[in-house]
């Protein structure tokens, strides 16, 4: 498609420009935290938005554990191999260049369920209209924050609405 005319491929697996636009996220995490992370965590696709925060936190001189999310149906950073899973926008089958450029500190393979089950009861709960990926994101830092105990300071975000799953089953189960 990118040689055809009027059309730009963004080429988002290798495009470093991603990295710049997702910096923006981690220093803004280091500045509203007074510099206090003592994990960043998040899903990946490109590894765009996890390569940006790292580097960002890494300029500010954060020493936080930076940990990619994926599915775990779908393992390719943790297992080395892809598979069949529902959560969009992550878990591409494969590592993506900007984790090698950029690797984090540890991989985490978390369950579909488990962030589907979260989607919805930050939805129910707390009025929080997020995706599969968000929960997937949420999941894996409550999981941390668990295992890490009191006084740590666990970040992550929330990626997008949950508005384009309305028409799904997200919500329905």
């Amino acid at each position: 498609l990118a040689a055809e005319p009027d059309t730009y491929w963004t080429d988002q697996f290798n495009n470093v420009d991603s990295l710049d636009g997702y910096a923006g996220i981690g220093k803004e995490l280091f500045e509203q935290m007074n510099g206090r992370i003592d994990v960043f965590c998040g899903a990946v696709g490109t590894g765009g938005m996890l390569g940006g925060v790292m580097r960002a936190l890494r300029e500010a001189g954060s020493q936080a554990r930076i940990v990619a999310l994926e599915p775990a149906s779908s393992p390719s950073l943790t297992e080395g191999r892809g598979g069949p899973h529902g959560v969009e926008g992550i878990g591409t089958g494969r590592v993506p260049p900007h984790t090698q450029h950029f690797p984090p500190d540890e991989a985490r393979a978390i369950r579909e369920e488990d962030a589907r089950a979260l989607a919805r009861r930050l939805a129910k709960e707390e009025g929080l209209l997020v995706g599969t990926s968000s929960g997937l994101n949420i999941a894996a830092a409550i999981d941390i924050a668990r295992e890490l105990g009191p006084g740590k300071v666990v970040t992550t975000v929330a990626v997008d609405t949950g508005l384009k799953y309305l028409n799904g089953d997200l919500f329905t189960g």
